[in-house]
């Protein structure tokens, strides 16, 4: 099923208004859906749609083997002749132009193009070639380079002076927002509980791919465990095919960086720390890797005590997925995969409340942007959102705060609660963390507490919050 993504289907829409051909890029997590946008796109621009996808490497692969796989593809879908034999990629893109009429729309996407062109350096130099000679030449052409290895698209497209000017549209899709991720459970969605959907998508975050996965008809628990637990689970091998399909070198590297930050954010020192590493340009360019692929996001933003850029960014997992994977799969992988693992509910699980828990936090904080309008934030100007950690010592008390958003005028601290019911203690909770956190120049400071469970009528009474969120509202279809 295709959903949402209206906003990029706009766009792409936008570009048929011109007189001339587009080169556009799309970039994304693997599984998040950027060559089903591309293909419903086409399909409701009701043109002609070729799509040509990279092999996946395999061990003694070669650039003709490519180049091969390439021209049969464009055989099939366009009724040029087969056995096509170009000498290099120069001549096949030649034979994609030969193939692209005039007498109507086309959409080209190809597809996983650091695949493609892996086996020859001068790939990206002869698609440029290409499109200023012949490809552009076609006014209701849209050309789309796609793929799963963003910095491949990064450093060959988009920062590459031979594109330079050249690209009419920069795509980079994210999760899907949490009301339409509920579309996945189809016309039963109405009957279900917030947490009976929540507990889900803290495993699966919004990609497409894992949601088309869910058994809407089952339990949350059967879900997870036939998606994670059970030998053939879609979701038991995915966190190693993925990896191994994204990261050309130094994934090894990259899973040890993973789990160091699996118990929380940490700085790029003491990451290095934690892996036995320096911290050294091998280091930054795994982190900016892991972070342009989706896995990690790089919480800088503002300190509230300066008003100026943090000193000292942190990074932490940010994908849903890898973070219950690194916890709970892969520590019980080989039993997994004897089908000797069993549990009768994920709450046998081993600190699973607290788990659940922090995932459900960080799909909040992924989302945060869906937690404005209920903030009646939905127009302001956000310079900086992200957890906040300031740690203690020498006299000097640490804090944790879920979500900090700061504007101009005010902070807004956000509290995150998973826990089946929330107490008057909740209040106390969040007086010291914001008496811990002094903010620079005259700011207000604003409580906001993001709950699952029930909330003691105590807690609404004292009108301590600024707002109480349920976090059903945040899955509503209304927003």
């Amino acid at each position: 099923m295709f959903v949402g993504r209206k906003e990029e289907l706009n766009d792409l829409a936008q570009l048929w208004k011109k007189r001339t051909s587009s080169l556009v890029t799309c970039r994304g997590r693997r599984r998040i859906g950027k060559s089903s946008l591309i293909e419903e796109f086409a399909r409701q621009s009701n043109c002609r749609f070729l799509e040509l996808v990279g092999a996946a490497p395999q061990p003694k692969m070669t650039n003709a083997d490519q180049l091969a796989n390439f021209t049969a593809q464009l055989s099939m879908q366009t009724g040029l002749p087969s056995g096509l034999s170009p000498a290099n990629w120069l001549e096949a893109f030649a034979c994609l132009d030969m193939a692209i009429r005039d007498d109507g729309r086309t959409v080209v996407l190809l597809d996983e193009v650091s695949w493609m062109g892996r086996y020859d350096a001068n790939f990206a130099g002869c698609l440029k070639t290409i499109w200023d000679t012949k490809l552009k030449k076609h006014d209701r052409l849209i050309l789309v380079i796609c793929g799963s290895v963003s910095t491949w698209i990064s450093k060959n497209i988009l920062e590459s002076s031979s594109f330079a000017g050249r690209l009419s549209l920069n795509l980079t899709l994210d999760e899907l927002p949490l009301n339409l991720c509920t579309l996945f459970w189809g016309k039963r969605r109405t009957r279900l509980s917030a947490r009976e959907i929540v507990d889900v998508l803290a495993v699966t975050g919004g990609v497409p791919k894992y949601l088309e996965e869910i058994d809407g008809s089952v339990s949350a628990d059967e879900n997870i465990r036939r998606l994670c637990f059970v030998p053939e689970g879609p979701l038991v091998d995915e966190f190693e095919q993925i990896f191994s399909e994204v990261f050309e070198s130094g994934a090894a590297a990259k899973k040890e960086i993973l789990r160091a930050l699996g118990e929380g954010s940490l700085s790029a020192s003491e990451i290095a720390e934690r892996i036995g590493s320096e911290r050294n340009g091998h280091l930054t360019r795994h982190l900016q890797e892991l972070e342009t692929a989706g896995f990690v996001a790089r919480e800088g933003g503002i300190n509230p005590e300066t008003d100026r850029p943090l000193k000292i960014e942190t990074y932490r997992i940010k994908d849903n997925y890898t973070r219950f994977y690194l916890h709970h799969v892969e520590p019980r992988l080989a039993a997994i995969k004897a089908g000797t693992f069993r549990f009768s509910s994920v709450g046998e699980l081993p600190g699973w409340p607290t788990i659940i828990g922090l995932q459900f936090e960080n799909l909040v904080v992924c989302h945060y942007h869906e937690l404005l309008p209920h903030l009646h934030l939905g127009r302001q100007l956000i310079l900086s959102a992200s957890p906040y950690l300031k740690r203690g010592g020498k006299g000097v008390r640490g804090v944790q705060v879920d979500l900090l958003l700061q504007m101009k005028s005010a902070a807004y601290f956000v509290e995150v609660k998973h826990q089946a019911r929330v107490d008057a203690s909740v209040e106390k909770e969040m007086q010291e963390k914001i008496a811990r956190v002094p903010l620079c120049g005259e700011k207000s400071r604003r409580a906001v507490l993001v709950c699952l469970g029930d909330v003691d009528a105590q807690v609404a009474e004292d009108g301590y919050f600024d707002a109480i969120v349920p976090f059903s509202a945040m899955l509503s279809d209304a927003l």
